[in-house]
């Protein structure tokens, strides 16, 4: 095939991929004035062949092969009955549709077809898949399909992630010089220790300079992502399904399609890159009615009773609730039969009589008659060995006959393959949802996946596949209820999951230092409203420590705000707390789960300052969270991008911690008098910071003088 230039444009970004018998991306970074290459400027970009090397210049392709001399991790490792295994793609036939491309490449010897698909869309993401087919009679075996992207020279340093229960999302820097990084998730889910996602940069890339590559692989299973420095200096990043032995076999006619990788470029930083990243998930990634309503304010039982349910109490719990401002209220584990602990009960999807003899009916129409609507918390893909289920059904167990395999929180996980299995989980959800009038489900999965066999074979793969399916039977027969994904916490986060549900649990730790970081980290990939963030109790559950009601309820401002606590059992100041920081969300909510996020550099590690902007540049909020005593008696300066910089704005201190006049001599005049700035001479110069003690925070605004 003759060689043609391909360009993909986005708003500010642009690819240039040559296709001839392969593609190859030449260019990905800033659109061009010109939108389109010459031929001489193509030539400006052929490479030299040095010695000692193969003869010929070898490209990195969209699905690199060992067949045609790319030396790094192929694309495609597979064989069928150790045959067929080095194929060499050649293009038969591509189609462009305005800024997507599909490109269909076959080899005729090897028998298989790999149907490549590459888009780049206005809001600069782009997103790329691979599906290949089986053209032959006999099984062919795949270990490894990979969605490849390229990167330049330049990305030598890499922000990773890592992190554990109730300490998720926390970020690290890597050079990226020589060799690579290779992360792998083999947890059955997406996992607290790798959220599928990564970030390749120029040295010392920030918030607000420098070229980076942001990279996220939704697929909620196992998973392998790598990004390589090759010995010739080009880079690649890859990101797969991690495919058990012998999960994947494709008879004749059969095909195998990769999840999205999904990827961003920045000239400007990772603010930037960011928000390209938060408008496609608004626009392209979240269900069409999540947009019809404002996210409601939770209150979520768990923290508060645990197994502890008597429907007297909970009701009010609910008074107590709706008149702090609470819009849905949700009851957590513990209210079907068999549950007074971990231990017992998973899979027996019946209301318990003993805990509710009048039955749910009551409970869900005092909350409606309160004005709220009634959420309940499920776990449909585990099981106690101590359940009916189980005694019923041994063989539903994902596991391999032969192996005691460990339990995680005393449970197991079921074999969603199973059909029986499945049918009986929709059912059960089903019931309740037709049953009563639930406006929301809170879809848990507390442990790790351990062997997962169906019929003897390894099972993962499938697995996910049909954990949405469960959801997609879920939503098509209850499309108004809305689905929040827990995983204890952060363990199942990405955008394929995304596209059924409407919210996810960042974290079970509600520690509002610990959220700092948390959500910091989250707010690379994810916007604001989709991220579940609660005030809870003065004294946390998970680190033990003891905030303020300012600390606690700013922090959980700047998300899809909730309680999570026993509002009877509270005092009245911090019920009265708790009802300011509500009615506080409730006012900024329209800014803040539609506004631009900015993370904002501060001259202290000691601060962590984010702000969101509104799309017309007319108000601002920022949080100013101080993590631990300032380095230096001084605090530096605030310094806010987003602003337009003609317009003033006048600047007022909407929240601060109770004893903020009490530690200084005196604060910034600004701070108890307010002021009027320029958009540029907050950007450029800013305001001087106030002194705060540690584990306190401050809430500005920002709003245009007319």
């Amino acid at each position: 095939m003759n060689k043609q230039l391909i360009t993909l444009v986005g708003t500010n970004t642009q690819l240039l991929i040559e296709v001839g018998d392969f593609a190859e991306i030449l260019y990905w970074g800033n659109a061009l004035p010109t939108g389109h290459v010459t031929p001489t400027e193509r030539i400006a970009l052929a490479r030299p062949v040095p010695y000692g090397r193969l003869d010929n210049d070898v490209s990195m392709t969209l699905s690199p092969e060992l067949a045609r001399g790319v030396f790094s991790s192929p694309g495609l490792e597979g064989h069928r009955g150790a045959q067929d295994w080095a194929p060499a793609f050649v293009i038969e036939q591509y189609e462009q549709q305005g800024d997507s491309l599909t490109l269909t490449s076959v080899d005729s010897v090897a028998g298989l077809r790999l149907v490549s698909e590459i888009a780049l869309d206005s809001h600069d993401v782009v997103k790329t898949r691979h599906t290949l087919t089986n053209l032959k009679s006999g099984l062919y075996t795949v270990n490894r399909l990979a969605n490849t992207l390229p990167m330049p020279a330049r990305a030598q340093e890499l922000m990773t992630y890592y992190g554990r229960w109730v300490h998720e999302f926390q970020t690290e820097r890597l050079p990226l010089l020589h060799g690579g990084y290779v992360q792998e998730n083999r947890r059955g889910r997406t996992s607290h220790e790798h959220y599928p996602a990564l970030v390749a940069g120029t040295p010392h890339f920030g918030e607000l300079q420098g070229d980076v590559w942001g990279f996220h692989f939704a697929w909620s299973g196992n998973h392998r992502l790598r990004v390589d420095a090759k010995t010739d200096g080009r880079r690649y990043m890859q990101a797969e399904v991690i495919y058990l032995p012998g999960e994947i076999n494709l008879a004749e006619n059969e095909s195998l399609t990769t999840p999205w990788l999904y990827a961003s470029y920045s000239g400007n930083g990772l603010n930037q890159m960011s928000q390209q990243f938060h408008r496609h998930v608004r626009g392209a990634i979240l269900p069409a009615e999540f947009h019809q309503k404002q996210r409601p304010i939770h209150l979520n039982t768990w923290e508060g009773i645990y197994f502890d349910h008597d429907p007297s109490y909970i009701m009010s719990m609910a008074s107590q609730s709706a008149q702090m401002g609470v819009e849905r209220f949700i009851i957590d584990d513990g209210w079907f039969k068999g549950r007074n602990g971990d231990k017992a009960g998973l899979g027996d999807w019946f209301l318990c009589q003993e805990k509710y003899p009048e039955g749910l009916h009551q409970v869900v129409e005092h909350v409606n008659q309160l004005g709220m609507e009634f959420g309940l918390w499920f776990e449909p893909e585990m099981i106690n060995k101590n359940s009916d289920l189980y005694r019923n059904h041994p063989d539903w167990l994902l596991a391999v006959e032969g192996y005691e395999q460990p339990t995680g929180r005393n449970q197991y996980v079921i074999d969603l393959q199973n059909q029986a299995a499945f049918d009986y989980l929709f059912e059960r959800l089903d019931h309740f949802l037709s049953t009563y009038n639930i406006a929301y489900i809170k879809w848990d999965m507390n442990r790790e996946v351990v062997q997962p066999g169906h019929l003897g074979q390894a099972a993962a793969h499938a697995q996910t596949q049909r954990y949405y399916e469960l959801v997609d039977k879920v939503r098509a027969k209850h499309p108004s209820v809305e689905i929040e994904s827990c995983a204890a916490g952060g363990g199942r986060i990405d955008y394929e999951v995304l596209k059924r549900t409407h919210r996810f649990w960042a974290s079970d730790n509600n520690d509002a230092l610990e959220r700092q970081t948390i959500q910091r980290g989250m707010s690379y990939f994810f916007p604001p409203e989709v991220m579940g963030s609660h005030i809870g109790a003065s004294h946390c559950h998970s680190t033990r420590r003891r905030h303020s009601i300012e600390f606690r309820g700013l922090t959980a401002l700047f998300g899809h705000m909730g309680i999570e606590l026993d509002p009877v059992a509270e005092c009245d100041e911090e019920k009265q707390g708790f009802e300011r920081y509500i009615e506080l969300h409730k006012t900024l909510r329209p800014l803040l789960h539609s506004g631009t996020s900015w993370r904002i550099p501060t001259d202290d590690q000691a601060h962590l300052v984010h702000a969101v902007v509104s799309d017309d540049q007319r108000e601002a909020v920022v949080l100013l969270a101080q993590l631990a005593m300032p380095t230096h008696a001084l605090s530096g300066h605030l310094r806010i991008p987003g602003l337009a910089n003609n317009t003033r704005y006048r600047v007022q201190v909407l929240d601060k911690p109770s004893n903020y006049q009490d530690i200084v001599n005196y604060q910034p005049p600004w701070t108890e008098e307010g002021c009027e700035l320029s958009g540029s001479w907050c950007a450029e110069v800013g305001l001087t910071m106030p002194v705060l003690d540690a584990e306190t925070a401050m809430l500005i605004k920002l709003e245009a003088i007319d």
